[in-house]
């Protein structure tokens, strides 16, 4: 049975059926190689080199079109605030360890980036979740209210480490600056500052947007979905993870666990017992039958 082939821009419509359908197995309108040829969303890539930052190149290759110099500052922006936050993070110990374990680099990036999950690393995305949900028509004290409801957190809002991110006033201070140039329209930052006024209701302290509530405004007012807003923080905090594995490597130090070597983890298991004798056959014998 045939399936009707639709013609792609940019087809070779010479080719025979056989190599359409070879080409259609992993199409793609992202990038096209051939011999001597890159074309990155229809860009050659000998034009793009050396004009176009790396924001840029995320934003083309992810959206398809080139962003403006509103954009991409506020993109880049983003990715620069989000790159790291020092070994107490897990992701950045773990690609530490990992990289005294002897394993390449590649590997201790990807142990690091494998941790970031809902946990650790996915407060972003939830908190576009909640963005989306707010500019779409929902109270902001609702959601608050839920989350207190359920004992929960909001995700991108407060922090372990710091009474007020230091983070938060200047990527929010370029959004505004974005909104009255015209480059975002300022829904996801209103929806992120009602948020916060909800939190700080009833609370003798504020809880204040963090990290990833400053970059949820960020990418949702930029468009991007909420699980791509997750991908980008990978993005960003991979750079962290690759200077902390690297770092680790060149100390030449082998196995370096959780804890220095003097310290032990804590054990609440049962006390010292001795191992009870096991029954000899004669015994065996002797039972009641």
């Amino acid at each position: 049975m045939s399936t009707q082939h639709t013609r792609r821009p940019g087809e070779d419509t010479t080719a025979s059926p056989d190599a359409r359908a070879s080409s259609d197995w992993w199409s793609t309108a992202i990038s096209r190689i051939r011999p001597g040829e890159i074309l990155l969303r229809g860009y050659p890539v000998e034009e793009l080199i050396g004009r176009i930052g790396f924001a840029e190149q995320i934003w083309l290759l992810l959206r398809g079109e080139l962003p403006t110099p509103g954009q991409a500052r506020l993109l880049e922006a983003a990715l620069v605030a989000a790159v790291d936050h020092g070994p107490q993070a897990p992701s950045i110990a773990a690609a530490r360890m990992a990289a005294t374990c002897g394993i390449g680099l590649n590997s201790a990036m990807a142990t690091g980036a494998g941790l970031l999950g809902d946990t650790h690393g996915g407060a972003g995305q939830q908190c576009m979740q909640l963005l989306e949900r707010i500019i779409e028509g929902e109270s902001a004290a609702s959601i608050v209210a839920e989350h207190r409801a359920r004992r929960a957190y909001v995700p991108g809002f407060g922090h372990r480490f710091h009474p007020r991110d230091p983070r938060r006033d200047p990527l929010l201070a370029l959004v505004r600056q974005a909104i009255q140039e015209g480059d975002v329209q300022g829904d996801a930052l209103a929806a992120g500052l009602a948020l916060e006024e909800a939190l700080a209701s009833d609370r003798p302290k504020p809880v204040p947007m963090n990290i990833d509530g400053a970059t949820a405004i960020i990418y949702a007012e930029l468009g991007f979905p909420a699980e791509l807003g997750r991908g980008l923080f990978v993005l960003s905090r991979s750079v962290g993870i690759l200077a902390h594995a690297w770092e680790e490597q060149q100390s030449g130090t082998r196995i370096k666990g959780p804890l220095p070597r003097p310290l032990l983890p804590g054990y609440h298991g049962p006390p010292p017992r001795a191992v009870p004798p096991r029954p000899t056959r004669d015994n065996r014998d002797q039972r009641p039958s």
